[in-house]
């Protein structure tokens, strides 16, 4: 679940159009949302709702409250939205809040599109020309947009916990998310393969050890042999004078973005003591207890650390 370090940028009114609102209905009939029926489409995009988008730095994904006739929900891009609190209530989808998310994590995290093309010369490797590749934490749709512009024969299977988030991804990808497979939920939603490679990209910051460790050896059970994974995500050296200090640089980063200064810096003290951040060292361990080698650390950027390891 997000950290408390969101910070609200626009609130206002919003009414869709009908030529977006047939257009978000048309393409999300592909979300797989059998774990949230509640939230399946059709759903009527075209009644006014207020909403405000925040940026949550912790995750760099966009964290949605809404106001549906009076009662307030929220819903992150890392935890399932839950439709019980008001019956009713309607799912809401908007172009313009899918521009304004993708402004966060190249602000953010130092060499964003460069670490995601990185990681698609990684998978490229070993991947063929027809491949099938498993993207875990696919909510909003960057990576996979750039996986599957580059790649015109891959096809793609992203697993997020957000219905929101994946409804993102589908308004990002637009026409490409033919050949892309979105399903609500953990890893455990994914469909068992085997893939020709797997990414989870600025994801498993949010993971305790033992979640992760369960996360990667069922991304290795499902991968074929010698198929790589790629992952990235904040990996802070231990101690607690070298966590400060990386913190500091993060959040001194994120206000030379453009961040507020002091809302960068509240962000940066709340990732450092509510996510559960692992050394290089514990992620690397972590990935030979799961049944990978070869791993290669490919990135760095500050707090965060990238590495490529491949199937036994």
């Amino acid at each position: 679940m997000c950290p408390e370090t969101t910070q609200v940028w626009h609130a206002g009114h919003a009414l869709p159009g009908p030529e977006t609102a047939d257009r978000l209905e048309g393409a999300a009939v592909n979300i797989n949302s059998t774990r949230d029926p509640a939230f399946r489409f059709p759903l009527s995009l075209r009644s006014p709702v207020r909403f405000g988008i925040a940026s949550c730095l912790g995750c760099y994904r966009v964290r949605w409250c809404f106001v549906f006739h009076g009662v307030s929900m929220s819903a992150s891009g890392n935890r399932q939205l839950q439709p019980s609190a008001s019956k009713g209530m309607e799912a809401f989808s908007d172009p313009a809040a899918v521009a304004r998310y993708a402004e966060g994590p190249p602000r953010l995290v130092p060499g964003f599109a460069d670490l995601q093309r990185m990681a698609l010369l990684l998978l490229a490797e070993s991947a063929g020309e027809s491949s099938r590749i498993l993207v875990l934490g696919s909510g909003g749709g960057l990576e996979l947009k750039v996986f599957a512009e580059a790649k015109p024969h891959w096809t793609f299977v992203g697993i997020d916990p957000s219905a929101e988030m994946n409804r993102l991804a589908l308004a990002t990808l637009g026409p490409l998310a033919s050949r892309i497979e979105l399903r609500d939920g953990y890893i455990d939603a994914a469909p068992e393969g085997p893939y020709d490679g797997a990414t989870c990209l600025l994801t498993m910051h949010f993971m305790p050890r033992e979640e992760r460790r369960k996360t990667l050896s069922e991304i290795h059970r499902r991968l074929k042999p010698g198929a790589p994974l790629v992952v990235a995500h904040h990996s802070i050296p231990a101690g607690l004078h070298e966590r400060d200090r990386w913190l500091s640089r993060y959040a001194a980063f994120a206000a030379s973005s453009g961040i507020d200064p002091d809302k960068a810096a509240a962000g940066s003290a709340a990732i450092g003591s509510k996510l559960p951040i692992l050394s290089p060292e514990e992620d690397v361990e972590l990935l030979g207890e799961s049944g990978f080698d070869g791993i290669s650390l490919f990135y760095a950027g500050l707090t965060f650390r990238g590495w490529v390891a491949y199937r036994r």
